[in-house]
C-alpha cells in the first residue's frame, strides 16, 4: 500500500522555525520527484518547493525563496521541508506529493498525495 504521511505542522509565531516532514511506505522516494504543496482557505492549492529524482536540484516558488529548504533522506524514505522566517501568510495545509516525471508545479503529473499538515503563524 502506497501511503505518504505528513507532520510537524503546528502554530508558530510570525518569524518562527517548523520543519515538516513527508514519509513514504510503498515506494522508494529516491525515485520521485517530491513537491510540498500548500493550500489556504479559500485559495487554489499551489507548488512551494520540490527536490528532484533525476539530480539534486531543488526548486522555490517566489515567495519562500531563501527561506524554505526542501531535502531528502533517502535512507528513511523521508522528505523534509525546513520552513524560516514564517509569515502569516504562510499559513496553511501543507502537502506532499510525488511523480515519476519530474519538478512540476501541475497537480494533475502527481501519483500520490499525502492526507496534509496544518501550519498556522499568527501571534
Amino acid at each position: 500500500q502506497v501511503l505518504l504521511v505528513e507532520s510537524g505542522g503546528g502554530l508558530v509565531q510570525p518569524g518562527g522555525s517548523l520543519r515538516l516532514s513527508c514519509a513514504a511506505s510503498g515506494f522508494k522516494m529516491e525515485n520521485y520527484a517530491i513537491t510540498w504543496f500548500r493550500q489556504a482557505p479559500g485559495k487554489e492549492r499551489e507548488g512551494v518547493s520540490c527536490t528532484s529524482n533525476s539530480d539534486s536540484n531543488t526548486y522555490h516558488t517566489e515567495s519562500v525563496e531563501g527561506r524554505f529548504t526542501i531535502s531528502r533522506d533517502n535512507a528513511k524514505n523521508t522528505v523534509y521541508l525546513q520552513m524560516n522566517g514564517l509569515k502569516p501568510e504562510d499559513s496553511a495545509v501543507y502537502y506532499c506529493a510525488a511523480t515519476k516525471i519530474r519538478c512540476t508545479w501541475y497537480l494533475w503529473e502527481y501519483d500520490y498525495w499525502g492526507q496534509g499538515t496544518q501550519v498556522t503563524v499568527s501571534s
